[in-house]
């Protein structure tokens, strides 16, 4: 049987201002605790069928493809230091969503531009394309409700100009960019590792397939438009 999680059954173990942990009692005696960004009256766990499938994620992570005319493209990621793993992690342009993003027509498209342009500088342009790849995923499932959107940022033009990390907001802190080629992306696929012998998140290596499968160049599969 399905178990049952009712908000006056859940208790508050830790409440921060970036992180809460929670009691999920779902049987007399029986607990499971959940690590998350949401409030208790926005808990993934109690809500409905229908409100969980139309609820959005709490991020966006940005799959993004530099596609100049004149050469192969390349996969932009950038390093990003991830306090609980220590190290600076090959990661893609990704962040929270914001509340007034939430009351517009295309929030996930709103964020993705404005992660894009903070963590590298870079201003999407008429020419360039977005498409929602998966609306919401969930990173530990297992641990927490955690949840991100994939957006494929694709920048068709020849150069890139005004790159920079000085958008970084609060506790961000970068180390540079990595522009791969196909075959770059795939060695590090293999390897499982980046060139540095350094382990990446699910979401890394989510754009990695992604890019070397050539999905990025088929059509749409959930919707596209462009800016």
């Amino acid at each position: 049987m399905r178990p049952t999680i009712k908000k006056q059954n859940i208790k508050t173990l830790l409440e921060t201002k970036f992180i809460k942990v929670f009691d999920l009692q779902y049987a007399e005696g029986r607990h499971y605790y959940n690590a998350t960004r949401r409030s208790a009256d926005d808990l993934v766990a109690v809500k409905s069928t229908e409100e969980f499938q139309n609820m959005l994620p709490d991020a966006v992570s940005c799959i993004t493809i530099w596609n100049p005319s004149n050469g192969e493209p390349k996969l932009l990621l950038n390093r990003e230091f991830r306090y609980p793993a220590g190290q600076f992690l090959l990661s893609v342009p990704a962040g929270l969503i914001d509340p007034a993003d939430k009351e517009e027509d295309e929030p996930l498209l709103v964020t993705a531009k404005r992660e894009l342009k903070e963590e590298t500088g870079i201003e999407v342009l008429d020419t360039d394309e977005l498409e929602v790849i998966n609306p919401c995923l969930f990173s530990t499932p297992g641990m927490t409700d955690e949840s991100n959107a994939l957006v494929k940022i694709v920048l068709n033009r020849d150069t890139l100009t005004g790159m920079s990390q000085d958008g970084a907001e609060g506790s961000e802190c970068f180390d540079g960019f990595s522009f791969l080629t196909k075959e770059q992306a795939q060695k590090i696929l293999k390897d499982g590792v980046d060139e540095y012998g350094i382990f990446y998140s699910v979401y890394t290596w989510t754009a990695l397939t992604y890019f070397v499968a050539d999905m990025w160049n088929r059509n749409p599969i959930y919707k596209c438009i462009k800016k």
